[in-house]
């Protein structure tokens, strides 16, 4: 008998391909489509305006934009002003309380909750709400508490300690720690629950570990939990400097610069003098200036990270 001829294998239809065709390509356009529009906007209204204010920082703008380029003068006017200084001195001073408490008691409250005690839902709600409030809402409440004639010291007097002073808010070399007591309430619940999450994400297996070679609780949060948590302490310290730098609402609320300018801070420099007194282009060399502090704790920290991570640590 003679074989069968064998019949060609069928081929695929034009259509399947064109649709295999336009299946690669919207899986490689569609994610860069939808991105566009975000990126588009980030690159003109964060980076452009950022050229822009560091440009405009170079010149004699005054009440109007200036574009005509005139050095940097602006930066020596600025080093020159006393007011500058201090408002400097007032972050350094307000950051690094901010972040230290913050720090501590978002980690101290972490742990607390970490031991899985009773009513961890209710705590973890009540150390949270005050993320919940705006900086206004904060900085308007705490005014009241912290004003002598109405809030914490009065109250002590009505309960016969007539001796008791409490009056940081209307002292000059004291009412920038009442921003630090504000900002600390408002954001060491939100330190919190990034540590929370943090301590939840330890291996249960080497803590167990540990307590059967014989280590205390507390050596083991020391040496085993909390250096698993580096990625976190970057997080929290990166963002913690981000609201300690650009700290404006808060202090505005709170004690809007005074008594006198010893609580401004940086922030509120820069608004006045570019929108109430005038002066663009010197309220742009403050916000530059703001801005080359924030690059001074961001590059520092993420040179670390990048550094622990390729060394795997």
């Amino acid at each position: 008998m003679s074989a069968l001829p064998h019949s060609p294998p069928p081929r695929k239809a034009p259509q399947h391909h064109a649709r295999s065709r336009m299946a690669a390509l919207a899986d490689a356009w569609l994610p860069r489509l939808v991105l566009a529009p975000t990126i588009i906007a980030s690159l003109i209204f964060v980076y452009g305006f950022i050229a822009l204010t560091g440009y405009l920082s170079l010149t004699e703008s005054r009440m109007m934009p200036n574009y005509e380029f005139a050095g940097f003068g602006q930066y020596t006017a600025l080093f020159e002003i006393d007011r500058w200084w201090v408002s400097a001195s007032n972050l350094g001073i307000f950051g690094g309380l901010f972040i230290l408490f913050c720090l501590a008691i978002g980690l101290g409250m972490a742990v607390l909750l970490d031991q899985r005690i009773r009513a961890e839902g209710a705590l973890r709600a009540i150390y949270l709400y005050p993320m919940a409030l705006s900086f206004i809402v904060t900085g308007a409440a705490w005014k009241w508490i912290l004003n002598p004639g109405l809030g914490l010291e009065k109250m002590v007097h009505s309960w016969g300690y007539t001796d008791f002073t409490f009056d940081w808010l209307v002292n000059s070399d004291m009412a920038i720690y009442t921003v630090v007591i504000a900002g600390v309430w408002q954001s060491s619940g939100f330190v919190m629950a990034l540590f929370l999450a943090g301590l939840r994400g330890v291996d249960d297996s080497i803590i167990k570990a540990a307590m059967v070679d014989g280590a205390s609780l507390p050596l083991i949060y020391w040496r085993i939990v909390i250096p698993a948590l580096r990625p976190v302490f970057f997080s929290v310290l990166l963002v913690l400097a981000h609201i300690a730098i650009k700290s404006f609402d808060l202090v505005m609320a709170l004690t809007a610069g005074g008594p006198g300018t010893s609580s401004d801070v940086p922030a509120i420099f820069m608004y006045q003098f570019s929108f109430t007194r005038g002066q663009l282009g010197l309220g742009a060399a403050s916000a530059m200036m703001m801005l080359a502090t924030v690059l001074a704790v961001l590059v520092p920290l993420m040179y670390l990270e990048t550094k622990g991570t390729r060394h795997g640590r």
